[in-house]
């Protein structure tokens, strides 16, 4: 058995730049990849940052702002086009994405660069969330999954491009050009968004005030799973887990009980449809987390060199393209398998990097290629299900919620993605990455990391074998 579907009509890449829908596809997509080039640009480029201005001890710091900040953002887009129209939400989003790199080209010091990371963070989330919304209310059903394919390879190019561009202004001692390249193109995009995307409409949604105690709960949660992560000892990790799992309670109690929701209805409990997609997806997003890792463990127990551990560290993400890109035109059954197919890659993947990273070696092919490949296969998977799974999400919401829906994805992926990433800090901290650190340390750490993370996929097949059911299939319809 197979998770529900609907038969639609195949489309191609082509038809997204067919019957007037070429603009809005070259915006949303210039958006999401100038939003994604910042972020790989920005992680290139901070070990030149705190050389010059200083901030070591605060390195993280710039990763984590942008992040929460972006978690924020993303829970008010929907917000915000129901207030202002699409129009008035991309020249909103380009003018913060605008200060805040401004703030960083020009930052005298760390504090000051941190504070435009994350002013970048919040214009940033919103071109993210804004993507998804204006794919669900532009585009035809039978489009979604192209078009979300789209989002996917703009991030697959950035991947391939930021760190090169990074890394250029970082040799040539030039940081600061590598944000002030990115200028131009957030007043392109802003002045285009606002002269074509959509104004607001006399029927569109009311707009419905903005879930402030929910977004302070959902910020809570990670961040003290953050700060837990941070010179971690296993009371303090406990300690820190329970503290999360306390504040995630009280947003299920907020969220059942307000009438200004964060997610739709049946987003947080797994007698839904729709709560059982959102999870998969923060699953699978938590278990990309150890990518983090990956170049630092590479130098440490591979002998590569920072730019091929870099690369090689972003093979998850580049798998995640290719998944995309590969399955965005699928319908039916085909589509709908790979709901189940994207865990399973997701396990082999994380399963297999826990039994080859760990040993040393001098860094040969032989060991490589089984490393390149497992990582692959974790973003493959997602890649996948990606288009499909986030169409099913809007398929799943009712008419008054469609928008909180699309809003959602990205929300729920921006959470995962740094409750992973936390995790993933206490995970290799407790397994002495730096203590006793070194060769010893690195390869404990990429064992307990791989196989703890593996658990995540692992609970994800689960869920996608439980939509699989009859019963829940008549739920999901």
């Amino acid at each position: 058995m197979t998770p529900s579907y609907t038969p639609v009509k195949t489309s191609s890449w082509t038809d997204l730049f067919r019957n007037g829908l070429a603009i809005y596809s070259i915006i949303f997509g210039c958006s999401v990849a100038l939003h994604a080039l910042n972020v790989f640009v920005a992680a290139t480029i901070m070990p030149s940052v705190v050389e010059d201005i200083g901030g070591l001890e605060v390195y993280a710091w710039s990763s984590t702002v942008f992040v929460v900040i972006s978690i924020v953002s993303a829970a008010l887009a929907s917000r915000l086009m129901a207030f202002g129209g699409a129009n008035l939400a991309y020249l909103f989003a380009s003018v913060v994405f605008l200060v805040g790199t401004l703030l960083c080209a020009l930052a005298p010091d760390i504090w000051t660069l941190i504070a435009g990371r994350a002013v970048q963070g919040f214009g940033g989330g919103l071109y993210y969330a804004l993507a998804y919304a204006v794919i669900r209310r532009v585009y035809p059903a039978g489009l979604w999954t192209v078009a979300i394919g789209l989002i996917t390879m703009m991030w697959g190019i950035a991947t391939l491009t930021g760190p090169a561009l990074g890394g250029i202004f970082a040799e040539i001692g030039s940081w600061r050009m590598a944000f002030w390249v990115l200028v131009p193109f957030a007043c392109v995009i802003g002045v285009a968004g606002l002269k074509v995307m959509p104004a607001k409409s006399k029927k569109a949604d009311p707009y419905d005030g903005v879930p402030v105690l929910q977004i302070i709960v959902l910020v809570a949660i990670v961040l003290i799973l953050s700060v837990g992560s941070i010179d971690a000892t296993p009371v303090k990790a406990i300690a820190s887990i329970g503290a999360a799992a306390l504040f995630w309670v009280a947003l299920y109690r907020l969220e059942d009980k307000s009438n200004v929701r964060l997610l739709p209805v049946g987003s947080l409990t797994m007698r839904s449809a729709l709560g059982m997609y959102y999870a998969i997806i923060a699953l699978l997003l938590i278990g990309m987390q150890p990518e983090i890792f990956v170049p630092y463990l590479l130098q440490i127990l591979h002998q590569q060199s920072p730019l091929w551990a870099g690369y090689i560290g972003a093979l998850m993400a580049l798998g995640w393209t290719a998944g995309s890109m590969l399955s965005a035109t699928w319908t039916g059954k085909r589509a709908a398998n790979t709901i189940v197919l994207a865990p399973a890659f997701g396990l082999i993947g994380l399963l297999a990097q826990a039994w080859i990273l760990p040993p040393m070696s001098g860094g040969t092919w032989p060991v490589l290629v089984p490393v390149c490949l497992s990582l692959i296969s974790v973003g493959f998977g997602i890649g996948l299900t990606w288009p499909h799974i986030v169409t099913r999400v809007y398929e799943a919401a009712s008419d008054a919620e469609k928008d909180i829906a699309a809003g959602g994805v990205t929300t729920v992926q921006l959470v995962a993605t740094a409750i992973g990433a936390a995790l993933g800090g206490m995970v290799v901290n407790l397994a002495g990455i730096s203590d006793p650190g070194g060769a010893a340390g690195a390869s404990s750490a990429s064992r307990m990391l791989f196989l703890w993370f593996a658990i995540a996929p692992a609970l994800g097949l689960f869920i996608a074998f439980r939509l699989a059911r009859p019963e829940q299939t008549d739920k999901s319809s």
